[in-house]
């Protein structure tokens, strides 16, 4: 009996924030096999597989070990005029990590965890956030979404405007 004490307290136990820790390192993972955003330059990117359910993704700044993301489909909540669901990321390249900084699904974070939260109730709601990510990431790539599937917005307008060009 003594010898199973001895090896459960040898276990380490993770904590909520190493919980969130493995979260980013996981994520940074999915997304980088996904879409390989870190070595994106600036500009917007859609993954299209004929579903109608198009993925945009904005680059908004590259810096030399980060890089500014948002994540989102084309659909826009008619109430608020913003992508629904749409998540803010930044993604560490040193540190291999993506850190889900604000999501939106129907609801800001003010409505969610209130203006002054305090620091258990704001680890929880990353933790949610972070956990939302890595099933989103992981439904994109089941569905089919990919670096194949990933076009520049500005090629994509500019092979429809050729492909017009060659109808008229």
């Amino acid at each position: 009996m003594s010898l199973a004490i001895a090896r459960r307290q040898r276990i380490p136990s993770l904590s909520r924030f190493g919980w969130l820790m493995a979260l980013y390192a996981e994520n940074h993972a999915r997304l980088q096999r996904l879409f390989d955003v870190g070595h994106l330059p600036r500009g917007v990117y859609v993954s299209t597989i004929g579903d109608g359910l198009d993925v945009r993704i904005e680059v908004l700044e590259q810096h030399a070990y980060t890089s500014e993301l948002r994540m989102s489909y084309g659909l826009i909540d008619p109430h608020t005029g913003l992508a629904d669901p749409s998540a803010h990321l930044r993604l560490y390249r040193d540190a291999r990590q993506v850190e889900a900084t604000h999501c939106y699904a129907g609801r800001r974070w003010q409505d969610v965890i209130g203006m002054f939260p305090p620091p258990a109730r704001i680890l929880d709601h990353r933790l949610r956030m972070n956990t939302f990510l890595g099933k989103w990431l992981q439904y994109l790539a089941e569905c089919g979404h990919g670096m194949a599937t990933l076009r520049s917005l500005e090629q994509a307008g500019c092979a429809a405007a050729a492909g017009q060009a060659q109808d008229g």
